[in-house]
């Protein structure tokens, strides 16, 4: 029997947005199904379905630092989406993140907050982001 997973993150644990918009996830209390796409990779029809469903370009949703972008030539304003997504399938990692999936839609999770409009339930308040800055206050309503 497959097990229902309500939410989905693609995730990378070494990227600070990504391990808290996880946090939030699992303080909210859901168990996300965590896809580590650094080291699953992408495929072609899944990563344009996911920009898709987020209303993002390849253009939109490649990672320009700390990425191979700039070296790549990805950078130059005539490179096309098709060339993008290519070298996303080739390079894991000039694509940006968290990417999150609920029932409630399909978003880039930056800034972290952005996660709560997947969730149909909160975390408790107060909730900061990685920086530090409150994302729900002490009555769990939200900040900013």
């Amino acid at each position: 029997m497959s097990r229902f997973f309500p939410i989905v993150i693609h995730h990378n644990p070494s990227c600070g947005t990504s391990r808290n918009v996880l946090a939030i996830i699992h303080a909210a209390g859901y168990d996300p199904q965590i896809i580590p796409y650094l080291e699953t990779g992408w495929t072609r029809p899944q990563l344009a379905a996911l920009f898709a469903a987020c209303g993002l370009s390849p253009r939109a949703a490649l990672r320009e630092t700390k990425s191979p972008a700039e070296a790549l030539g990805l950078l130059r304003p005539n490179v096309q989406d098709e060339a993008i997504l290519s070298a996303m399938i080739s390079h894991p990692v000039l694509v940006n993140r968290p990417i999150v999936a609920s029932p409630k839609g399909v978003r880039l999770c930056r800034p972290s907050e952005t996660v709560l409009d997947l969730l149909d339930r909160w975390p408790p308040g107060p909730l900061a982001k990685e920086d530090g800055s409150l994302i729900l206050d002490e009555e769990g309503r939200r900040v900013g």
